[in-house]
């Protein structure tokens, strides 16, 4: 066992193929997921809206279509789209995953944000405009915080998947964390070792980002009983 680690991590620095690969991954998921819930909030907002108002009737038929062909299509051909043909010009790889990743991301965040406005009673819209907000400042200040803290688990769920879903990243010959195992494994001809210290980093990250939510929640909950 000894000797497999030593072949698969220490012999000619393979581990830097790992530790390079964690770098491009964390950076692709930080892009992705700031885009995927600035997106997926104005899209929220958008739809929700229209659906209370009536109004922004074009921008909702906008954002049908991007929810419908974002939802509708595997995120890998997204990926590949966005690198072989919408983003072609553009040089840096690691920007175009966080584009691809985040724009599909913004997707799913946009459903669950508006699931979130349409749960909250109409009678926080009225308290707003009672106390002189209009609509988007009833929005901003008293819906919107509400919404966050209701829906933090299902966001959370979310982002988990996409750190996840950047395993992908290989085929656009990105080295993520996986990929760069994946060159272990071809340079060493033994699967278990590299194939297996990355399924192990990857629950790692995926824990502490669970405990790191946990530890919101509860400041969040602590803040309310003050």
């Amino acid at each position: 066992m000894m000797d497999a680690l030593a072949q698969n991590l220490i012999e000619k620095d393979r581990w830097k193929y790992i530790a390079d690969g964690l770098g491009v991954t964390l950076q692709i998921t930080f892009f992705a997921v700031i885009l995927g819930i600035l997106l997926g909030f104005l899209v929220a907002v958008v739809r929700s809206t229209y659906e209370k108002t009536g109004k922004l009737k074009l921008f909702n038929l906008l954002c049908q279509i991007y929810l419908t062909v974002i939802r509708g299509t595997p995120v890998l051909v997204q990926l590949l789209i966005m690198y072989y043909i919408v983003f072609v010009s553009m040089t840096s790889k690691i920007m175009v995953a966080s584009l691809a990743f985040g724009i599909n991301s913004g997707a799913y965040v946009a459903e669950i944000i508006r699931g979130g406005i349409l749960s909250i009673d109409n009678g926080q819209f009225e308290a707003g405009r009672s106390l002189g907000f209009n609509y988007v400042q009833t929005m901003i200040y008293i819906i919107l915080p509400q919404v966050f803290k209701n829906v933090l688990p299902a966001l959370a769920n979310e982002f988990i998947v996409l750190l996840k879903e950047t395993s992908v990243c290989g085929y656009i010959a990105l080295q993520d964390l996986t990929k760069g195992g994946d060159i272990i494994r071809s340079q060493t001809y033994n699967a278990y070792v590299p194939l297996f210290t990355v399924a192990a980093i990857y629950l790692v990250l995926v824990m502490i980002f669970t405990y790191l939510v946990k530890l919101l929640e509860r400041r969040l909950r602590s803040s309310e009983r003050r």
